[in-house]
């Protein structure tokens, strides 16, 4: 149905020409919009529901006093429930430090709150099918889990600014909303995820009908494609010094598949781009030394790189 409908809006309203690659780079950008949106708000919703029974508060309880693999598990999960971008979740991850979490936890949720989260799981959902989005969360929560185990294995600890350490966070009380009050959350949680999500949204979609209408074939399949050995790690290295969030980035990555880039490449990218972003790095500065900063870049971008390689085997 929302097919038919852009396909009214530019071939009949517009009386543009479905010959065209104007209109079919017109086409592609209502059609995405109107699917995008309308699954953002829906399935962000249900998730704000989840997410009301798990406050900061409940999640430091929850993750506090358990075995090391255990809590990375669970700090991975918890990242799926949490804030949508990297800059986002660094406030969370420097509460979690402050209130005594360990160090490889604690890597465990910020790889996985940016990578892995609603609005990633419902566009992927919409634009390349359920099955590659579970794929995609389970190698997001795969990466946030081992590399945390990583990190924690390598007893960084003195690699945290030292101030951070001295803070002792109060515990406080954690009060359990009625359905209606956790409704209500959700409600001003939605709006508030689409007017900061929506710029990306349009500004994704819009390159990715660009590049569905006008990127040459042979140029993207030339340094991307299947022929390339080298293209997930070219992918990745390009992707580090960006930002974006997912909400602006898989429109792109679905145009980007479409003219012939590998699934795996396309979704390296992505993932660097959100997991590993320059401004995540910056804030980061403000609570870890240069040090850890590098080994946690390092780590990322290789689990990333070997996920790439693997999605491009598998698909």
């Amino acid at each position: 149905m929302l097919k038919e409908f852009a396909d009214l809006i530019v071939y009949e309203w517009f009386g543009i020409s479905s010959n065209t690659t104007f209109g079919e780079a017109l086409d592609f950008f209502f059609y995405d919009t109107m699917k995008i949106f309308l699954l953002l708000v829906t399935i962000i919703f249900v998730v704000a529901v989840i997410r009301s029974y798990f406050p900061p508060e409940k999640a430091k309880k929850l993750l506090s006093n358990k075995r090391e693999y255990v809590g990375n598990f669970l700090a991975a999960l918890l990242g799926i429930v949490t804030p949508f971008c990297s800059c986002s979740a660094v406030p969370l991850f420097i509460g979690f430090l402050e209130s005594g979490l360990p160090l490889g936890v604690t890597f465990s949720f910020l790889i996985s709150a940016p990578t892995v989260n609603e609005v990633a799981l419902v566009m992927l959902w919409g634009l390349f099918g359920w099955k590659i989005a579970l794929i995609y969360v389970s190698t997001g929560v795969s990466i946030a889990f081992f590399s945390g185990i990583v990190i924690g294995k390598l007893k960084l600890e003195n690699q945290v600014e030292e101030y951070v350490y001295q803070i002792k966070m109060g515990e406080n009380e954690i009060s359990e909303p009625t359905l209606q009050e956790r409704i209500g959350y959700a409600k001003d949680y939605t709006i508030d995820i689409l007017k900061r999500v929506w710029p990306y949204v349009l500004v994704g979609i819009g390159i990715g009908a660009w590049i569905h209408g006008y990127a040459p074939i042979d140029f993207i399949v030339k340094y991307a494609g299947p022929d390339n050995p080298f293209a997930v790690i070219i992918a990745v290295l390009i992707a580090i010094p960006l930002y974006s969030n997912a909400a602006g980035t898989i429109p792109i990555v679905q145009a980007l598949v479409e003219k012939g880039m590998p699934l795996g490449t396309a979704l390296a990218f992505m993932m660097a781009v959100v997991a590993i972003s320059t401004p995540e790095m910056i804030i980061l500065r403000k609570v870890i030394k240069p040090k850890l900063i590098a080994i946690f870049t390092g780590i990322v971008s290789v689990s990333i790189i070997i996920i790439g390689y693997l999605f491009n085997i598998i698909l």
